[in-house]
């Protein structure tokens, strides 16, 4: 059995709504035609039925969902289906924007990623005081500081590295082929 959604609670609801407002008009209706303008009575419950419309009105209104929380529809797709276009060529069209978008972003947020490894690795060698503030500042930009690998990070992108804060330290790291002594 499928859920029940929220949607569908609101549709009920307002049907019932409608359906109380058509009775209270029947209501009304009957009063009007069967109304003795000499009586008492007749007009008291004239006056109360009126009253209950009234309220079953103004609880429609407010039950209303406002005009925004509708869904929208894109005016570029009303456009597209006026034009005899099939709209899910402007669905194909729009994804595909968007993908560009996040592929341009995500390279963007990849060099910004990238710069802030290299001039923490720059800073580190200019100013090694300065090394601690340094990979404090690259851990709460969202990279990796001295103890972790390009690896463990981002899968291999060149990043600021245990060699690098060696190097940064004071200390040299041997060179490939090099011999000491």
């Amino acid at each position: 059995m499928a859920p029940v959604d929220r949607d569908q609670l609101d549709h009920n609801e307002l049907e019932q709504q409608l359906k109380d407002i058509i009775q209270d008009l029947y209501q009304v209706m009957v009063q009007v035609s069967t109304y003795d303008s000499m009586g008492r009575s007749s007009r008291d419950v004239l006056t109360n039925e009126i009253k209950t419309l009234s309220h079953s009105l103004q609880t429609l209104h407010a039950f209303a969902s406002p005009p925004n929380v509708l869904p929208s529809i894109p005016p570029e797709l009303i456009e597209y289906v006026e034009n005899g276009r099939n709209p899910d060529i402007y669905t194909r069209e729009f994804v595909e924007l968007v993908r560009r978008g996040n592929q341009l972003m995500r390279g963007k947020l990849n060099a910004f990623a990238s710069f802030r490894d290299v001039l923490a690795e720059q800073m580190t060698a200019a100013m090694p005081e300065l090394r601690e503030d340094v990979a404090h500042v690259v851990e709460a930009t969202g990279g990796v500081s001295s103890g972790h690998t390009a690896d463990q990070r981002n899968g291999g992108a060149s990043s600021f590295t245990s060699t690098d804060a060696s190097l940064s330290a004071g200390t040299s790291a041997p060179a490939a082929g090099s011999s000491s002594g």
